[in-house]
């Protein structure tokens, strides 16, 4: 059945392959991110005329907006995937209080308020899909990631509560929880790792490879197929699925 989906942070990486992912399926699309040219690639890839919403989903007002503008165009959301997200490194004592704030924002806030703002219409509907990206740092802490670890702990919280107060209504709620990715944002990590610590970009991305027992970065695709499968599966509601390649065992 052709469903309204919701993808945020859908300019690249993990976000753009969930929506070319379900654009295949046949399902109308509204897509957002904060780069407009990036978007416009996106909805180039899915080509379905994808309804395509650049905005900060952290401003004030932006989360309403975004749903407005898709209730008006595409229908009320159906299947949410709350991607967008951010990522930073620092000792802990050196993380301020804007860096520490802005991974909350991004990571936490914003899907916050796109799960409430969807909920209302999936559960009158009596079925709705939810699955927010969050990360192996959702399960486990580490050095130099405690804004970072903090704001994906909360966004796993968000995902349990929510499930388990929709878990009557048809609404499933699951957190997909990614290791390193092959991604633009890893490519980050990758180069605030060599600042840092005066390695090479190429021995910083073998530190990271070195995290996971089955020797590499995880890939785009096996993300989204777990995302996938959470939107295909309605007896799946709040877990938190590992895309890890074995690094933390649950």
């Amino acid at each position: 059945m052709q469903r309204t989906c919701l993808v945020t942070g859908a300019g690249r990486g993990i976000g753009r392959e969930i929506a070319v992912r379900l654009a295949a399926s046949g399902h109308r699309l509204a897509l957002t991110a904060r780069n407009a040219d990036e978007l416009a690639g996106t909805a180039a890839e899915c080509g379905r005329g994808a309804l395509v919403v650049p905005l900060d989903i952290t401003a004030p007002g932006a989360v309403d907006e975004l749903f407005a503008r898709t209730e008006a165009q595409l229908g009320p959301v159906e299947v949410l995937v709350a991607n967008a997200g951010a990522a930073s490194s620092a000792p802990l004592a050196k993380t301020t209080d804007e860096e520490w704030q802005r991974l909350l924002d991004v990571n936490l806030t914003a899907p916050f308020r796109c799960v409430r703002r969807a909920v209302p219409a999936m559960v009158s509907a009596g079925w709705g899909r939810i699955v927010a990206i969050g990360s192996i740092a959702s399960r486990v802490g580490g050095p130099y990631i405690a804004a970072y670890a903090a704001s994906k702990h909360g966004l796993l919280g968000l995902v349990r509560s929510a499930a388990a107060e929709l878990a009557t209504t048809g609404v499933t709620v699951n957190a997909v929880c990614p290791a390193y990715v092959d991604t633009p944002m890893t490519d980050g990590t990758v180069a605030n790792i060599a600042t840092r610590t005066g390695r090479t970009p190429d021995e910083a991305r073998r530190i990271l490879v070195a995290q996971q027992p089955i020797g590499r970065l995880i890939t785009v695709a096996e993300v989204t197929a777990a995302v996938l499968f959470c939107v295909e599966n309605g007896a799946i509601t709040g877990q938190a699925l590992n895309v890890d390649g074995g690094a933390v065992q649950s």
